[in-house]
C-alpha cells in the first residue's frame, strides 16, 4: 500500500503543479484556469462512490484498481488535449485524472481496516505519509518530464502528463500484485461480518442513515470537507498567481513541493497527536493553521517567501483535518458500513473542494488573490468556532 501511495503520489503531483498553468495558457483566462483544479477535484468526487462501492463488494484492491485505471485514462486524454491545444478536452481529461486523488484518499482508509482500538489515526497517517516521497518529488519532475516529452515529439507541457500516466500504471501493478491479503476482506472475516457491500442504490442511503445516527461522524465529515475546501481553493490558484508574478516552473515546483511536504511529512506526528490528545483538539488546531495560512497568503503581495510559508502551513492544516477527521469517521461507524460512509465522506469533501476552486478562480480573476485569503480565513474561523461551541455544549 505504501509503495502504491508513493508512485500514485508522483502521478497526482506532476499534474497538480501544471494543470492550472496549462489551462491558463490555452484559454487565456485566469477565471477558466481555476476550472483545472475544479476538474480534478470534481473527478475525485465523482469517483469516490464508485470506488467505495467496488471496495464494499470486492475489497480495497477492487476499489483502488478502479480509481487508478480512471487516472491513467485521464492522463492519456490530457496529453492528446495539450497536443491539440484544446482546453475543454484537457478539462475532461483532468476529471478522470481525479481518480488518482480518489485512490489516494481511499488508500488511507485501508490502513484502518485492521487497526487496534485507539490507533486508527496513527495507522491512517502512515499511509498518508507514504505519499510524501512521490508528492514532493512530483512537481520538481515536471520540468525534466516536459523536456523528455518534447524530445519524444510531444508539445510543450504534455510530457508531465505522459509521465503521470506511467506513474499510475506502476501504482496499478503494485495494487494488483502485492495488496494481499485484502485488508477490508480480512477485517470482515475476523469480525464475522461477511458482507459483500451494499448494492448500487443503497450505498448513499446507508451512508446518510449512518451519519444521521452518528453525530460525531457528522462533525468529522464537516471538518474534513472544510479543510479540503480551504486547501484546494488556495493551492489551485497559487501557481497561477506565481506565474502572473513572473515565477518560472522551477519556483512554482518548489512552492508546491513545500506545500505537499506540509500535507504529508508530519502526518505521523499528527496521527500520534490525534490518538493521544483526541481527534477534536487536532481538528481545532487544523482550523487555526488554515487561518494562519490564509492570512499569510492574502497579505503576501509579490513576496514568494511569504506565499511559500502560507502554502506550507496550508498543507499542515489540511493534514490535521484529514487525518483526525478520517480517523474519527472510521471509529464512529461499524465496519460493515465503513466503505459507504467513507465513500460519501470523500464525495462530499471533493464536491466542496470543486465548488471552492470555482469560487476561488472567480475571486482571484475579479478581486485578486488577497481577497481569496480573506474569504478562506473567514470560512475556517467560523467552522473552528462552531466545532468548539458544539463540543462544549455536548460535554457533560
Amino acid at each position: 500500500m505504501s509503495a502504491a501511495q508513493i508512485v500514485g503520489g508522483v502521478g497526482v503531483a506532476v499534474g497538480l503543479a501544471l494543470s492550472s498553468v496549462v489551462v491558463d495558457e490555452l484559454s487565456g483566462s485566469t477565471v477558466i484556469s481555476g476550472f483545472a483544479g475544479t476538474a480534478t477535484v470534481l473527478g475525485a468526487a465523482l469517483l469516490a462512490l464508485p470506488t467505495a462501492k467496488a471496495s464494499g463488494r470486492g475489497g480495497r484492491r477492487a476499489g483502488l484498481t478502479l480509481a487508478y485505471v480512471a487516472a491513467l485514462a485521464g492522463c492519456a486524454i490530457s496529453v492528446v488535449a495539450i497536443n491539440l491545444g484544446t482546453w475543454p478536452l484537457l478539462l475532461a481529461g483532468l476529471v478522470l485524472v481525479g481518480g488518482g486523488s480518489a485512490g489516494g484518499l481511499a488508500a488511507r482508509y485501508a490502513a484502518t481496516d485492521l487497526s487496534p482500538k485507539g490507533r486508527s489515526a496513527r495507522h491512517l497517517s502512515l499511509v498518508v505519509w507514504a505519499s510524501t516521497i512521490g508528492s514532493v518529488a512530483g512537481p520538481n519532475l515536471a520540468k525534466p518530464a516536459d523536456q523528455i516529452g518534447m524530445r519524444l515529439g510531444l508539445v510543450e507541457k504534455a510530457g508531465p502528463f505522459a509521465f503521470a500516466a506511467l506513474a499510475f500504471a506502476l501504482a496499478l501493478v503494485v495494487i494488483l500484485g502485492f495488496l494481499r491479503p485484502d485488508p477490508l476482506t480480512l477485517a470482515r472475516d475476523l469480525n464475522g461480518t461477511h458482507h459483500p457491500g451494499p448494492g448500487r442504490d443503497r450505498t448513499i442511503r446507508i451512508a446518510w442513515q449512518t451519519l444521521r445516527d452518528t453525530p460525531m461522524a457528522r462533525r468529522a465529515l464537516v471538518m474534513i470537507a472544510v479543510s479540503h475546501t480551504a486547501m484546494v481553493s488556495v493551492m489551485s490558484m497559487t501557481p497561477v498567481k506565481l506565474h502572473h508574478d513572473g515565477a518560472n516552473l522551477d519556483v512554482i515546483g518548489i512552492v508546491i513541493s513545500l506545500h505537499i511536504a506540509g500535507m504529508y511529512v508530519l502526518s505521523p506526528v499528527v496521527g500520534w497527536l490525534a490518538d493521544r490528545a483526541g481527534k477534536v483538539p487536532v481538528l481545532v488546531l487544523g482550523m487555526a493553521l488554515l487561518l494562519a495560512a490564509a492570512t499569510l497568503a492574502g497579505t503576501a503581495g509579490h513576496r514568494v517567501w511569504q506565499v511559500t510559508a502560507a502554502l506550507t502551513l496550508l498543507g499542515l492544516g489540511w493534514s490535521c483535518g484529514l487525518v483526525a477527521g478520517s480517523a474519527l469517521v472510521t471509529e464512529s461507524v461499524p465496519i460493515d458500513r465503513r466503505p459507504s460512509v467513507q465513500g460519501l465522506s470523500d464525495l462530499l469533501m471533493n464536491v466542496c473542494g470543486a465548488t471552492g476552486t470555482i469560487v476561488a478562480g472567480a475571486i482571484v480573476g475579479w478581486l485578486g488573490y488577497g481577497m481569496l485569503g480573506l474569504v478562506v480565513g473567514l470560512m475556517v474561523t467560523v467552522t473552528g468556532l462552531w466545532l468548539v461551541t458544539v463540543r462544549h455544549r455536548t460535554q457533560p
